[in-house]
Order: C-alpha cells, then sequence, then structure tokens
C-alpha cells in the first residue's frame, strides 16, 4: 500500500467526516498500522500540498493538513461511489468525449487513469464513454490543458448498439473476475477479526478493505443494471464489502478517536 494512496483513504473514509483536517502526528500514527513509515508519510503529505490536494495548518496540538475544495470534491465522489449512494438509472444516454491525447506517454496515462476514475471507458485512444456525465470531467480536461469536445449518443438499454458500446469501453468479464477475487481474498483476511479483536486490528482490517474496494473506482464505472449481465458479480461483492464495512466501523472509530485526540482546534492557518 503506497503512503499517498493511503493518505487519499484515510481523508476519505475517516477524516472527511471529521472535518477534514488532522495533525501530522495523527496521520504518521493512523497509517502506522498498515505498515507505512512516518518519513513515507511526511513525504506523500508534501507531494500531496504541492499537487492541490492538501494544504497546511496550524492545529492547538501541533502542525497539521487540511483537505482543499479540489479534494473535497474528488473524496464526495469516490464516497458516493464506494458506499453506491448516488443514482443508478438510465435515460438511455452515453456521455462523449472526443480528447486530443497528450504527446507525452506519463501525461496519456493520467488522464487515462483520471478519466477512468470518472467512471469514462476508452473506445480508442481519443474517445472516452460514459453513462452518465463526469462532474468534474470539464474541469479536469481544462486543468489538464486537454482539448476537447463533447457530445451525447443516445442507445435504448439492451439495443445491439448499446451493448457494443459496452463491450468496447469496458471488459465485463475482466471486471466481474476480479470482483470475485475480492471476495475471496478479504474473506480468508477478515476471518479472524472478531468482536474481540483490539481496535487496531479492526481498523487495520477494515482499511484494507476498503481500499482494496477503492481500486474498483479506476475499475468498474458502475453501469447501470440495464446494461450488466444477469448475476453481475459486483452486486455480490457489494453486499459483502457493505457487511464487514459495517460490522468493523465501530471499532475503527474508536481507533481513529484515539489517535486524533484534540487535534481539530485550528488556531489559525498557515502565515496568518
Amino acid at each position: 500500500m503506497q503512503a499517498r494512496s493511503a493518505l487519499f483513504d484515510l481523508y476519505g473514509d475517516h477524516l472527511r467526516p471529521r472535518g477534514g483536517r488532522a495533525q501530522v502526528a495523527a496521520l504518521v500514527k493512523l497509517l502506522a498500522p498498515l505498515g507505512i513509515a512516518p518519513p513515507a508519510v511526511r513525504t506523500a503529505v508534501s507531494r500531496m500540498v504541492r499537487q492541490g490536494w492538501l494544504e497546511p495548518l496550524r492545529m492547538a496540538t501541533g502542525p497539521g493538513y487540511s483537505i482543499t475544495p479540489k479534494a473535497a470534491r474528488r473524496l464526495d465522489e469516490a464516497a458516493t461511489r464506494i458506499y453506491r449512494t448516488g443514482k443508478t438509472g438510465w435515460d438511455g444516454r452515453f456521455d462523449l468525449l472526443v480528447v486530443a491525447a497528450p504527446a507525452a506517454r506519463r501525461e496519456r496515462q493520467r488522464l487515462a487513469a483520471n478519466l477512468s476514475f470518472l467512471g469514462y471507458g476508452m473506445l480508442d485512444e481519443c474517445t472516452w464513454v460514459a453513462t452518465r456525465p463526469g462532474e468534474d470531467v470539464d474541469l479536469l480536461l481544462d486543468e489538464a490543458g486537454v482539448r476537447y469536445e463533447r457530445f451525447t449518443a443516445a442507445h435504448a438499454a439492451g439495443t445491439p448498439g448499446a451493448m457494443g458500446v459496452v463491450r468496447r469501453a469496458w471488459d465485463l468479464a475482466e471486471i466481474g473476475q476480479a470482483y470475485e477475487q475480492f471476495v475471496a481474498e478479504q474473506r480468508a483476511l477478515l476471518a479472524g477479526v472478531t468482536v474481540r479483536s483490539p481496535d487496531e486490528e479492526a481498523y487495520a482490517a477494515r482499511f484494507r478493505l476498503v481500499h482494496a474496494w477503492r481500486t474498483f473506482l479506476f475499475r468498474d464505472p458502475q453501469l447501470p443494471p440495464a446494461l450488466l449481465p444477469e448475476r453481475w458479480p459486483g452486486t455480490a461483492a457489494g453486499s459483502f464489502f457493505d457487511r464487514h464495512a459495517a460490522r468493523l466501523r465501530p471499532a475503527a472509530d474508536r481507533y481513529v478517536e484515539a489517535c486524533l485526540d484534540a487535534g481539530y482546534r485550528i488556531i489559525g492557518q498557515k502565515g496568518h
């Protein structure tokens, strides 16, 4: 587990509901059960500040970091998809993006990852499709300096045209297998975590569960049921995730609170 990715999980799943801020010492302590060393945490924090995800602040108990508005939007979008609280219906329209792909390979990879996170699948190197418009896609492309055009295409659910788009943009067989593998691996890891387990152990197990589930944000566009095959493995995997995430939440919350103690009292922003 990389420190930067773990920090996104930590802020999104635990700190966002608590004001989106924490002191540095708490961040270090909260990532220690995941095997992430303090220097890696500090390096990742500095990188996220440079990228505009975090901003420094002074807290009563020491220096800390808060999420930026940009990070808040991304974390809220992720939470909606992780816990599937958004709308799953479909009006028969696809959102099409035709982009001028960056020349540099690294920039193309970053663009592809960001578009995949927003639910877009690639038809070809320049054409991306989603079953619902990504809320931040215009901002994403503008900030990246990518020229693009946007269109809407309509197909009735279940028609050859609609299913053809889905087959070209996403490998549902591969995604389905990944869901089955997720359940098998997590079931084995969670089997020994019970109500008698220490809070720290339950917190770490839940953190790894959410972290593994979060990877599907970059793989599964969460298509509406009308476009999914029968007995879709993602449905059973979602129920498995919900059950264990809820089971481990009380102990995880207790551990987080113990690490944060009084660190939310801001006494002034950096530079003020």
